[in-house]
């Protein structure tokens, strides 16, 4: 019933017909010899019948229109049971497709029609697209690891490379203390040798023997460490070469994975995925609706045409009240809305006719009162004929 309210707005209580005096205007205490009083009382004379004329042609319109809605039930309600019947058929498929289309159109959840677009521009490539990102992610998580690992393979060499170098320190000043030493065992072995004129040839024999043995295993030992600590530099040249490689794949990859994720306005090969499978079921159903929307229209077409070929004021405006065609409960209702609403619009027809009659009858009786200012009268009656006529 909600399209008939908003045709016809809330019900209006009968408005009480008033005589002339009752609705405002009263010639008791108009002086009809003065002009300006003469000529405001006619012109609001005339004002009232200009009012209760727009009135009367607003309502006669609105008259009509129920008129010609109920006429048009008398006429669907004279049809064959066999007309009927098909009228039922038709109408039933549109109610029945219209609520498959607001059940989608209520549908939670519902993928947006941004995503949708850009997901059915790429969808030849969507696919192959996890595919990459996908591999790209893999690949990302291998190159991290294996960088992991030749960090801690450098951090260890580099360890390794120091506590060489400290071993190496050591042991020149080890051998400079040997030396040192050394030298000195010498110069007291010549003292004792050569001034104090001892036998001190087992003590030369002893001190270039402990010197010599001493040296050369300091120097084997600084020439072993010397030796690692080449193999350790090289090797961490070598890690360095390797992790510049990695990098280098690492960012290419980076790249890669920016560039997908821009490309499919996503986070993640996972999300990507997801929202495929959402757009793969959001596709079924928007086919779906487009289905619905071509049977509504073709049921629509096949209902307007039937209405066409029936003796109907208006068969368009049947297709906004398809439930009464199939719910006689609906019809009566608006049947009954409508006689009530016409009941009104009589009424007020009524009132306005009433109150032109007045305005016309006060016209004609200042004239037969005062036929000095017929003329004058006549002429400002025909003036607002001649303006309304132009009007329209």
């Amino acid at each position: 019933m909600s399209f008939w309210t908003k045709l016809f707005g809330k019900k209006k209580k009968s408005r009480k017909l008033y005589d002339w005096e009752q609705i405002g205007l009263s010639s008791q205490d108009i002086d009809f010899h003065d002009e300006e009083q003469r000529s405001r009382y006619v012109m609001e004379c005339i004002e009232q019948i200009a009012e209760a004329d727009r009135e009367t042609q607003r309502y006669t319109n609105e008259y009509s229109l129920v008129t010609s809605y109920l006429a048009d039930m008398e006429e669907l309600g004279s049809l064959p049971e066999s007309e009927k019947k098909q009228l039922e058929l038709n109408a039933k498929s549109i109610l029945s497709l219209e609520e498959e289309r607001k059940s989608y159109l209520g549908k939670k959840g519902r993928m947006s029609d941004a995503d949708y677009q850009m997901l059915q521009n790429q969808e030849q490539t969507v696919e192959e697209g996890i595919e990459k990102l996908r591999s790209a992610e893999k690949y990302a998580g291998l190159i991290r690891q294996d960088l992991k690992k030749l960090d801690v393979e450098r951090q260890a060499h580099d360890m390794r490379r120091q506590d060489l170098t400290a071993q190496c320190d050591n042991y020149r000043g080890m051998a400079v203390i040997f030396m040192a030493a050394f030298l000195l065992c010498m110069v007291l072995l010549c003292v004792l040798q050569f001034l104090l004129h001892m036998d001190a040839r087992i003590g030369f024999f002893l001190a270039v023997l402990t010197g010599a043995v001493a040296l050369s295993v300091l120097c084997l030992k600084f020439l072993d460490a010397q030796k690692e600590l080449n193999k350790i530099r090289l090797a961490i040249g070598r890690l360095i070469r390797l992790q510049n490689r990695v990098k280098v794949r690492y960012v290419n990859n980076t790249n890669l994975l920016e560039y997908l994720r821009l490309k499919y306005n996503t986070e993640s090969s996972a999300k990507l995925a997801k929202l495929w499978a959402s757009y793969q079921k959001e596709r079924e159903e928007r086919q779906q609706f487009a289905e619905v929307q071509a049977k509504i229209e073709y049921y629509r077409d096949q209902l307007g045409n039937q209405l066409a070929g029936y003796h109907l004021k208006d068969p368009g405006r049947w297709l906004g009240q398809i439930i009464a065609l199939v719910d006689p409960r609906e019809m009566v209702e608006i049947r009954h809305d409508l006689i009530q609403r016409r009941q009104a619009l009589r009424k007020q027809l009524e009132y306005n006719r009433q109150t032109a009659d007045a305005a016309n009858k006060e016209i004609l009786d200042i004239e037969e009162r005062y036929p000095a200012y017929r003329e004058e009268i006549l002429d400002m009656v025909n003036k607002y004929r001649r303006d309304s006529a132009r009007s329209l």
